[in-house]
């Protein structure tokens, strides 16, 4: 996570941001069967199965920094023969019952607004929900509300350069795109990717 410190704090519409997210992404979920996790996805490293934990292990940090002000850099190890559907809800169901959102959280050796913080977990889950839908088939869009509120965000919390451990340089979106396709297209991944392995992957 990237803060510009002397950028604007972003204005939320209301302060829900993390939780619609939460919404878009358990939805895309729902469609995974077990048969699908060996499927690639737009992140070009990581097949459905290792989305779905990268996934947990992000809902798992952020419940961390919202209840207890501190995030873990070690991800909880996955238990034996966990299910990786069933691991994203138990994280997501967690985090959306807690109630407790500091002001500032720690970061390993760092410090983040509260609120920033937020930001750039529903911009990671949001888009991480994008990608299980491509892996999967259904294809769903990221709702057309918040990715403009996510877009009005991502010059906060992610970097110009260097982008390769959180992001792909951005893809040029097509001139009538949706929010939702420019939003992926600035986080690198194009907006027509096929499962199937047809179109490029970009990394996570």
């Amino acid at each position: 996570m990237h803060e510009r410190t002397n950028a604007p704090r972003p204005v939320l519409q209301d302060g829900g941001l993390l939780e619609r997210a939460i919404g878009f992404a358990l939805t895309s979920v729902q469609a995974v069967t077990p048969d699908m996790l060996a499927r690639r996805t737009p992140c070009e490293s990581w097949d459905l199965e290792m989305l779905l934990l990268h996934l947990r292990d992000s809902l798992a940090a952020l419940h961390d920094g919202v209840s207890s002000g501190r995030v873990g850099m070690a991800p909880e190890p996955p238990a034996p023969d966990e299910d990786p559907v069933s691991a994203v809800r138990v994280r997501a169901v967690r985090l959306l019952r807690a109630s407790v959102s500091p002001e500032r959280v720690d970061v390993g050796d760092r410090q983040l607004g509260g609120d920033l913080m937020a930001a750039a977990g529903a911009i990671e889950v949001a888009v991480h929900g994008w990608d299980i839908a491509q892996a999967s088939g259904r294809r769903s869009p990221i709702p057309p509300g918040l990715a403009d509120e996510l877009l009005t965000i991502c010059p906060l919390v992610v970097p110009e350069s260097p982008r390769h451990l959180l992001f792909a340089e951005p893809v040029e979106p097509a001139p009538d795109a949706a929010p939702g396709a420019r939003l992926v297209a600035f986080l690198g991944r194009r907006p027509l990717h096929r499962p199937d392995g047809g179109e490029p992957s970009a990394p996570p």
